[in-house]
């Protein structure tokens, strides 16, 4: 009997295809600890849960090749826009247990098996960093992928409008021109500290590492006035200001204390990742050896051409290395102090 019958590749259920979607989604943004050890048992509950979330998987990767292509890029059609996708092996999650080994954030890995010497692929710049401004008095801003800041500095203030996503800002100290963050009709006001602004749909997300800053709620190009309604935000704090269209108007701001691990995880995007799409294992191994005093060996050929895809931490060799174990059917062996051999179980 074919394993790959139509029966086998039915669409899964409303409610699964739902359920998988939503877990691509937060799987997409960086799952937290408490939604990694969620997002485990309910993959481990039903096999149709995994199947569901590479089927997904398997959408989302087609529409980001057509999101791609542009009709100006060519004046002919390009056939295998919607071929048929060349089928590659998928292998399931490990248990919750392996996962939280692995603290890589993980979105996705996939498993194959390279047809194609690593010599002929093209030459790819696998880690990603985020995109760093300096602004002309010396403040930074660093932004998360797809966020987008306008710069508006004047004699009087210097004011960046953040139009989407997030970003984390260092204020270079100038008493005389205050630094203003303007997200969704919300200031935050600073003069030199470290803060974080995030641009929700309904909320907008501040958290501050340094020093303080004032939150208003009706923002206007000159200073507040004397007296003017504002909340005050502390390093080790963070608040959710209602946006303007999404709030009641007496709604207060809360400003609550914001745990050391709650800071890490709403930082967790600042950190480096390393990003693979069918890459040979073997070419992911070099990437992590570059940037680690760690290094792992590979002991079999068969085991280095093994296609994998995903987004991991690569200060994380051993929570890496523990997924493959994990997906690859493969084991690990400690040689010194700082290698370790990756063969197939035999």
């Amino acid at each position: 009997m074919r394993s790959d019958s139509p029966q086998s590749h039915r669409p899964p259920p409303q409610a699964l295809a739902e359920q998988a979607s939503l877990w691509l989604a937060r799987r997409d943004r960086g799952l937290t600890p408490a939604e990694q050890d969620d997002y485990m048992q309910w993959i481990v509950a039903d096999p149709r849960h995994t199947e569901a979330m590479m089927q997904h998987a398997a959408a989302f990767e087609r529409m980001m090749h057509l999101y791609e292509w542009q009709p100006w890029h060519t004046t002919e059609g390009n056939p295998d826009l919607f071929a048929p996708r060349r089928r590659v092996r998928w292998w399931p999650w490990a248990a919750s247990a392996v996962l939280a080994a692995a603290a890589a954030v993980a979105v996705w890995l996939g498993v194959g098996t390279s047809s194609r010497a690593p010599g002929e692929l093209p030459v790819k710049a696998y880690l990603q960093v985020n995109e760093r401004l300096a602004l002309p008095d010396g403040s930074r801003v660093e932004l998360k992928d797809g966020s987008k800041v306008v710069v508006q500095y004047s004699d009087r203030e210097r004011r960046v409008k953040l139009t989407g996503g997030e970003a984390q800002f260092s204020v270079w100290k100038d008493a005389r021109r205050p630094f203003v963050v303007e997200a969704g009709g919300i200031e935050v006001r600073a003069v030199g500290t470290v803060f974080n602004v995030r641009l929700e749909d309904r909320t907008v997300a501040v958290l501050v590492t340094e020093g303080s800053v004032k939150v208003n709620r009706e923002p206007s190009v000159a200073a507040p006035a004397e007296g003017a309604a504002h909340v005050v935000v502390t390093a080790g704090e963070q608040a959710a200001v209602p946006l303007a269209a999404a709030a009641v108007p007496a709604a207060p701001v809360v400003v609550v204390p914001a745990t050391s691990e709650q800071i890490s995880q709403s930082l967790a995007w600042q950190t480096p990742r390393l990003q693979f799409f069918e890459t040979p294992l073997a070419e992911a191994v070099a990437e992590f050896n570059r940037l680690n005093r760690f290094q792992i060996v590979i002991g079999d050929a068969e085991l280095g051409r093994c296609l994998i895809g995903g987004t991991f931490r690569p200060d994380n060799v051993e929570g890496f290395v523990r997924l493959l174990e994990a997906t690859l059917d493969a084991r690990s062996d400690r040689r010194g102090e700082n290698e370790m051999v990756l063969r197939r179980r035999r």
